[in-house]
């Protein structure tokens, strides 16, 4: 008998981690989106025709990286999404589906972050970076979605005249201000993290993250 958590009678479905990838029922496509420090940096990376080692990136976003990680173990196909390039990422769900010929599944894992014991923690910026990937491909006509992916839809969509406010005043936001230990990781890297006022510009990026054997490259 199907959990009643895996979500899947719908075509969008979302949940937090990797523990959350795991309750849900498999997807075609897998869109990890962790905001700050991961989805937007390394979209600016393959943006500028850098191609980006996923246990590199562990380095500095082991969240983001781990739920990539799962995801890849699946089989699905794996994209990195935000706030900033939700609908090329929704774009590049519907040319997936196209090449497939058939309806795609799809389940976006926003990855939270982690505290001090290991517990998974909610993340205002990755809510509504799942959120707008919803919107996105809500837009394009991809509607089945539960109730889970439209509560973060909707949230994105009443909160989007705030989303600089939002993400630099979160609590991940404010860590990035006092400075972390994975921040001076990525500097050592030769590594610019965005900010989150850059993680905020909705639709400011057409580049879409696509991790294939362990290595992170724009989607084509």
């Amino acid at each position: 008998m199907p959990s009643p958590f895996d979500q899947s009678s719908y075509q969008v479905r979302l949940e937090w981690g990797a523990e959350g990838l795991a309750r849900l029922a498999p997807a075609d496509v897998v869109i990890a989106v962790d905001v700050l420090r991961f989805s937007t940096t390394v979209a600016e990376l393959v943006e500028a025709g850098t191609s980006v080692d996923l246990q590199g990136a562990r380095a500095w976003s082991s969240n983001g990286a781990d739920v990539a990680e799962a995801a890849a173990t699946t089989g699905a196909e794996v994209l990195l999404g935000g706030i900033r390039n939700a609908s090329a990422v929704a774009s590049a769900v519907m040319t997936l589906q196209e090449r497939r010929g058939e309806r795609t599944s799809v389940t976006i894992i926003a990855a939270g972050e982690r505290a001090g014991d290991g517990s998974l923690r909610f993340a205002v910026e990755d809510l509504l970076g799942a959120g707008a990937v919803v919107c996105a491909l809500i837009d394009l006509g991809v509607d089945h979605t539960s109730p889970e992916a439209v509560a973060a839809a909707e949230s994105f969509r009443a909160l989007r005249r705030g989303l600089r406010h939002l993400l630099s005043a979160s609590g991940s936001g404010r860590e990035l201000a006092i400075g972390v230990a994975s921040t001076a990781r990525m500097a050592d890297a030769g590594i610019r993290p965005a900010t989150p006022e850059e993680a905020a510009e909705h639709d400011a990026s057409s580049a879409v993250p696509h991790l294939r054997e362990g290595v992170i490259t724009a989607f084509a």
